[in-house]
């Protein structure tokens, strides 16, 4: 991933427009647009800025490619097992309308799944305006994690074609949708950056060229 879907993803997350990013940083809106846009990259001074805004290294900035995990064989296919299952619990709750469970909280939405030494549980609060938290457990220990918020921008929104776009995750993208998923006139757009160890992340529902829901998450591996 290079710096200018790095910067919108980070910016994103911090509920940020490009005005009030621009604001921060002291310089202009149409800056950060160019930066955003990959048109202009900035001076070191405000990849600075940027760096201790975001709370990330000017190293992870710099680099396009994304960040990988140092982990042996053995790691991986613990990891390997992790990812399988969240992808299992996904089209097994929320996204297809099953394991609905009583309520943890007042008025929250909660599902939950279990597999073998796995159990998934995905908690949330509001409607059109939501957040929430899903977390996965192996021997009853919490190893994963993720927090979302998010939100509809317009009545045209299709929640059914939201839990469509999710249960088509895939191994590339166990986060939350694919990086790119059209269904008749809307079509689903997700991005990250970093990796299953610990990741940002940001997608968005069109109809056409009309943004109608967007949703900022964050998460990674708990120990």
């Amino acid at each position: 991933m290079v710096f200018s879907e790095k910067l919108q993803i980070l910016r994103k997350n911090k509920g940020l427009t490009q005005e009030q990013l621009s604001e921060k940083l002291g310089v202009s809106r149409q800056a950060v647009a160019k930066w955003e846009a990959s048109l202009v990259y900035p001076d070191i001074y405000n990849l600075i800025q940027i760096s201790d805004l975001m709370n990330v290294s000017l190293d992870y900035l710099v680099k396009d490619q994304e960040c990988e995990m140092s982990i042996d064989r053995t790691q991986r296919s613990d990891l390997d097992e992790l990812i399988e299952f969240r992808l299992e619990a996904n089209v097994n709750t929320y996204a297809a309308y099953m394991n609905e469970t009583d309520p943890t909280r007042p008025s929250s939405h909660d599902f939950r799944y279990e597999n073998g030494r796995f159990m998934y549980y995905d908690t949330y609060l509001g409607g059109e305006e939501f957040a929430g938290q899903e977390a996965v457990f192996k021997d009853g220990i919490a190893v994963y994690a993720m927090n979302y918020m998010g939100r509809v921008l317009d009545d045209r929104f299709s929640g059914d074609f939201l839990k469509e776009a999710l249960r088509a995750a895939d191994k590339n993208m166990p986060y939350r949708g694919p990086e790119i998923y059209t269904s008749g006139e809307f079509t689903y757009k997700c991005r990250v950056t970093g990796d299953i160890a610990w990741f940002q992340g940001y997608e968005e529902i069109y109809l056409f060229d009309t943004k109608v829901y967007e949703c900022v998450f964050h998460g990674g591996l708990l120990k």
